[in-house]
């Protein structure tokens, strides 16, 4: 082994302990020389890709990574066609799409807006926090399956089945399919009242960044495209612990409670193991596509990688009405990383990166140098969908100022 991989080994190995908020970084003494090395592990490819604009009208299809199980479906409701369609009756366990199933049989016969306070406060952090207490709650009090099969009538859902023999307390083992989620926004938009419309796709609208267990759940749809849009997500799992936020991880883990630890395949042969994390809703004025990607990933698939399959995934779809974020897509390394408000260090945490997830940069600055030995950089990378920098010494490119990406402005 070289002595530079094995160095390159040994920064890794201490973000991972200790993470990027355990960086010490310091402002250069007066009339010393800033000393820029490697931002990067040598063996850390960039993962970009050019974006900005509408999205291709005649992309070349859904491109699933390797290891992925995708069932996918694009719907454009102002042609009334689907734009893409892949295994869109394969079945998938639902996470927390299903809270949509939930939420709407609760508002069946009911208008949100008189509703108890109590309800309207539960079904807010359950669709735009996707808190599973709030789901546990009306899975108890509402028959658990029997919620899914009174949406299953309802809604004429042609995949859709409640969890399996053995596991009818985990809403999340709910089966579901790409056709079916798109049929159930259609529900929402076309068929249901417009109290209940508004009141759900409001809140998917207003989605939040990290979820109620500490997940970053702007993944897929919320990261492929501009707003306008609106999601629900869904993700479960053997994934490390959250870190979405400003404060120290208190998730206990991606395995969320509507599912036991572990488990093999339900009756009708839904994986109830392999890491899955979906992304559904809409895209564009007007909600104009529906987009479903349901997808299963390896065993072993950390938050990060599962995110950025995912997010690649998503970006190679056919969405009518759909805008892609200007930027360029770098892949990033360690744990925990920081993004922070300004492109210094110090009392200013918006929130911590997937580990190794790919993000947008949108430009670049000078800011406060900063050293992992040993590497040390003083540019920042600016991520517009987080609303803030990360060092460069993360991003996965050898260079410590990124080529390809402009300077920022001073308003950044």
């Amino acid at each position: 082994m070289s002595v530079r991989r094995a160095v390159a080994m040994f920064a890794a190995l201490l973000a991972v302990l200790f993470g990027a908020g355990a960086v010490q970084a310091s402002p250069p003494q007066a009339g010393a020389p800033v000393r820029a090395v490697r931002s990067a592990p040598p063996a850390a490819e960039a993962a970009r890709e050019p974006t900005g604009g509408p999205v291709p009208v005649t992309p070349a299809g859904p491109r699933v990574p390797a290891g992925v199980t995708a069932g996918v479906a694009v719907f454009d409701r102002q042609t009334g066609t689907f734009t893409e369609q892949l295994d869109p009756a394969a079945t998938f366990r639902s996470a927390s799409v299903v809270k949509l199933l939930i939420a709407l049989d609760f508002l069946w016969s009911r208008n949100p807006d008189t509703v108890p306070v109590a309800d309207r406060t539960r079904l807010d952090v359950m669709l735009r926090s996707s808190q599973d207490a709030a789901a546990n709650h009306y899975w108890s009090a509402y028959g658990g399956p029997a919620i899914v099969e009174r949406m299953v009538t309802r809604l004429g859902l042609a995949d859709t089945a409640p969890p399996p023999a053995g596991h009818e307390g985990y809403w999340g083992y709910t089966a579901m399919s790409a056709r079916d989620t798109v049929k159930t926004y259609r529900h929402i938009l076309e068929s249901a009242p417009a109290p209940v419309r508004d009141f759900v796709m409001e809140r998917l609208r207003r989605s939040t960044r990290c979820a109620s267990d500490s997940f970053d759940q702007h993944f897929g749809i919320a990261a492929a495209f501009d707003r306008p849009w609106a999601v629900k997500q869904g993700w479960s799992g053997r994934y490390a612990k959250g870190n979405c936020g400003p404060v120290s991880t208190t998730a206990a883990g991606g395995t969320d409670a509507s599912a036991p630890a572990s488990a093999g395949a339900g009756d009708a042969g839904v994986d109830l193991s392999r890491p899955a994390l979906h992304t559904t809703g809409t895209v564009g004025a007007g909600d104009r596509s529906i987009v479903a990607v349901l997808a299963l990933h390896q065993d072993g698939t950390s938050y990060g990688k599962a995110y950025t399959d995912l997010g690649r995934l998503t970006r190679s779809l056919n969405v009518p009405g759909g805008t892609a974020p200007k930027g360029k897509w770098y892949g990033t390394w360690g744990q925990d990383v920081a993004v922070r408000k300004d492109p210094v260090v110090g009392d200013n945490l918006l929130t911590r990166l997937p580990a190794g997830v790919e993000v947008l940069v949108g430009c670049q600055k000078k800011g406060q140098l900063v050293s992992v030995p040993p590497y040390t950089n003083d540019w920042w990378a600016y991520l517009p969908q987080y609303g803030g920098y990360v060092t460069n010494i993360y991003i996965s490119h050898p260079d410590d100022q990124l080529p390809d990406v402009p300077l920022c402005t001073s308003q950044k």
